[in-house]
């Protein structure tokens, strides 16, 4: 095993996948694929099922008809190095912050050198330096949602699924999370898919946005997003894109099939 190994995820995501409930069809022939290490935004009205994709995605629930493939095989939450981060904050009350942290790294039998080397690591990236020992009750939601995500990355998990995780949020503990998850993305790469309905915080995060219809989703749009981080959100090449991204949200849901769009500017 060489150097970074570790940091690195190898997991490809290809999916194409349709789903209904009885008569309701929530997605139809949503295909795309995530390269490894890739951070993928999904972005879509209220109700056309993103929470739904995204459990679809980690293997939770089996597509009606299709596959979704990790690296070549069908996605398993019990097989595969997936972690979920949930738009409420998850964390176990009866543990601490640093208890909380390295719950997945136990489950795995990690060595404790080797868990208090990550968890001290991250807990900085975080901001929780001098939190470790409280409990959720002690600390605010901003804070908790902190702790899932350095939960999340702490694994090392190849998959990183985020269902609108701030969402709960108030503005500018959004924003100062946006930077922190970034921060983190980039010192231990993962693919990340990440679910919301904020299209600049799209556009600030992800290297691709996937643009969702109404019901039944389809995906309209794809784009690509070539700016550097950090992103200014004021820039002209920020708006352009946030602009396309308004266009494709609104665009009757009859578009026929995905475009793939080269970024404007």
């Amino acid at each position: 095993m060489h150097g970074h190994t570790q940091m690195t995820s190898r997991a490809k995501i290809e999916v194409d996948t349709s789903h209904s409930y009885g008569d309701l069809v929530v997605h139809e022939s949503i295909k795309f694929s995530v390269a490894a290490n890739e951070f993928v935004c999904i972005c879509g009205p209220s109700g056309c099922g993103k929470t739904t994709l995204l459990d679809i995605l980690c293997g939770i629930l089996k597509p009606s008809r299709g596959h979704v493939l990790v690296d070549g095989a069908p996605a398993d939450p019990k097989t595969q190095s997936i972690s979920f981060v949930f738009q409420e904050p998850s964390t176990f009350p009866w543990l601490t912050v640093r208890e909380n942290i390295e719950t997945g790294l136990r489950i795995k039998g990690a060595r404790r050198a080797d868990i208090d080397a990550k968890v001290r690591e991250i807990v900085g990236i975080v901001g929780l330096t001098g939190f470790e020992s409280y409990y959720p009750h002690q600390i605010s939601g901003g804070m908790k949602q902190r702790v899932a995500i350095a939960r999340a990355f702490a694994t090392d998990a190849d998959l990183i699924l985020m269902d609108e995780p701030f969402v709960s949020l108030d503005q500018p503990t959004r924003e100062r999370m946006q930077r922190e998850v970034l921060d983190i993305w980039r010192h231990r790469r993962r693919t990340v898919i990440f679910v919301t309905h904020n299209l600049e915080e799209a556009v600030f995060l992800g290297d691709r946005i996937l643009i969702l219809s109404a019901k039944p989703a389809r995906i309209v749009a794809e784009l690509r997003v070539p700016l550097d981080h950090p992103r200014d959100p004021l820039s002209p090449e920020f708006m352009a894109l946030r602009a396309q991204c308004v266009h494709w949200l609104h665009a009757p849901a009859a578009a026929s099939g995905a475009q793939a769009l080269d970024p404007i500017g």
